[in-house]
């Protein structure tokens, strides 16, 4: 191309002088006048002869450049499938594949990173943790699916809102201007308000490249941990409870054996009464251990239960003949009934020993806190896909607002009676675990004054 347009001028020049110099030569010039007067013509002739070549020449080089130029700003505005088609000389065609490998690679690298990016967003919008990026202004970035919910604002509307706009924790918003103040890592467990109340592990770190050592923004990162809290909570009156209920019976024993060493070991008439009471809480004791131990292995799922077809009349009766001499003791009447249209044969699927255990708990409290001359019934009836158990008292009853937390770990209605009875406080924890292990449910419903009734439905056997 450059060559073209050397030559080009070369010739206009060469044409120019080789005019100018034929009239010289031809004419008999005496002034500057006549000379001016005898080239113009000729140059005016050769102006305008060379117009035409100089325009086409011109549009021959700008329209290429034209179409490049329009080439790049498509480009440019994200048209990376833009191809511009090449035209004029070998230059202009070498510069439009040059535009065209331009744009395929930049629509490579734009694909890659709308990927990278996509991707990214996938994997922080599926963390359990919550997420939130914002800049200097704190003004949000990114805001995950999980952040939403634990600081309860929508995901897509927050970004470009400001933090406060969006979420009225005081504690987020301090430790996110504490965090763009100071400039480095932050952490601090905060307590958000709420029905229920929320517990959160908070992490906040600077985003780098703001320019003079300021931060750009900062990345929050929340950790739910109130089912932690719970849990340690749990831990916490689980050794408490546990270490109380073995303070009482060690104590009894104690101090029953300190009397017997002090001399009345030597009495027949109160050394009875105190090894009673060693063998009792020994008694005592030992049931605390086991449902302990048992308790224990159902939670930690080690306990393995061999599920089988149970007849269930006689499971009932089998707990009834257990506990018969009991409750006649006290006078009690304890039947077990089968509810109109259950067959004879019925059958639940269920571990043999986890049901007995489950109708023992169940009947002996309610001997425990029925009165004399009272009345305990075990009824059962079936569907097509369950059968269940009703164990039902004429008993002293439980408070309405005690129901709710019945079948927790050492929960007692009157702690001073079950253990005065004897009770380790984990029968009906054990009850709920062991039918929920078996696939079954559990309820109570109670009148205070009037009686219990506890109603466990387990699998149907099929026959």
């Amino acid at each position: 191309m450059f060559w073209r347009l050397f030559s080009t001028f070369l010739a206009l020049v060469a044409a120019t002088v080789t005019s100018v110099g034929v009239l010289l030569l031809y004419r008999d010039v005496t002034s500057v006048g006549e000379l001016v007067a005898d080239v113009a013509p000729a140059l005016a002739v050769i102006v305008l002869l060379s117009l035409i070549p100089a325009y086409l020449l011109a549009r021959r080089f700008t329209q290429p450049l034209e179409g490049l130029a329009r080439g790049a700003d498509r480009l440019a505005h994200g048209e990376f499938a833009h191809r511009i088609a090449p035209s004029g000389g070998k230059e202009f065609r070498l510069l439009a594949h040059s535009f065209n490998a331009m744009g395929a690679r930049l629509a490579a690298t734009f694909s890659e990173l709308e990927q990278d990016k996509e991707q990214l967003r996938t994997i922080l919008s599926g963390l359990v943790e919550g997420v939130v990026a914002f800049d200097r202004e704190q003004r949000i970035l990114f805001a995950n699916d999980r952040a939403a919910v634990l600081l309860d604002f929508p995901p897509g509307p927050a970004v470009g809102r400001k933090l406060w706009e969006v979420t009225r924790q005081r504690a987020v918003q301090d430790a996110a201007e504490k965090c763009l103040r100071g400039g480095g890592p932050y952490r601090e467990s905060i307590d958000l308000n709420g029905n229920p109340a929320t517990s959160l592990a908070l992490s906040v770190s600077a985003l780098p490249g703001g320019g003079g050592g300021a931060s750009a923004g900062a990345v929050m990162v929340f950790n739910d941990v109130s089912e932690i809290r719970r849990l340690e909570r749990l831990r916490q009156d689980f050794v408490a409870n546990v270490s109380h209920e073995l303070k009482t019976p060690i104590a009894n024993i104690k101090s029953s054996i300190e009397v017997l060493l002090d001399g009345a070991i030597d009495e027949p008439a109160t050394r009875g009464m105190f090894l009673d009471e060693i063998d009792a809480q020994s008694d005592r004791l030992d049931a605390l251990v086991a449902d302990l131990l048992t308790i224990a292995r159902i939670e930690s799922g080690e306990a393995t239960m061999d599920f089988e077809v149970v007849a269930v009349e006689d499971a009932v009766h089998a707990c009834l003949d257990r506990h018969r001499t009991r409750a006649e003791g006290k006078g009690m009447t304890l039947d077990g009934v089968a509810l109109l249209g259950c067959p004879p044969d019925l059958s639940v699927w269920a571990d043999d020993e986890a049901l007995a255990q489950v109708l023992d708990n169940l009947v002996d409290n309610a001997i425990k806190y029925t009165p004399e001359d009272g009345r305990v019934t075990v009824r059962w009836e079936s569907t097509a896909q369950q059968v269940c158990f009703e164990v039902e008292d004429s008993g002293i009853g439980i408070p309405a607002r005690d129901l709710p937390r019945i079948f927790e770990r050492f929960y007692r209605v009157d702690r001073a009676r079950s253990r005065e009875m004897g009770g380790t406080g984990l029968g009906l924890a054990i009850v709920k675990h062991m039918v929920q292990t078996m696939r079954g449910t559990v309820r109570v419903e109670s009148t205070e004054g009037r009686g219990t009734t506890f109603r466990v439905c387990l699998p149907r056997a099929e026959s």
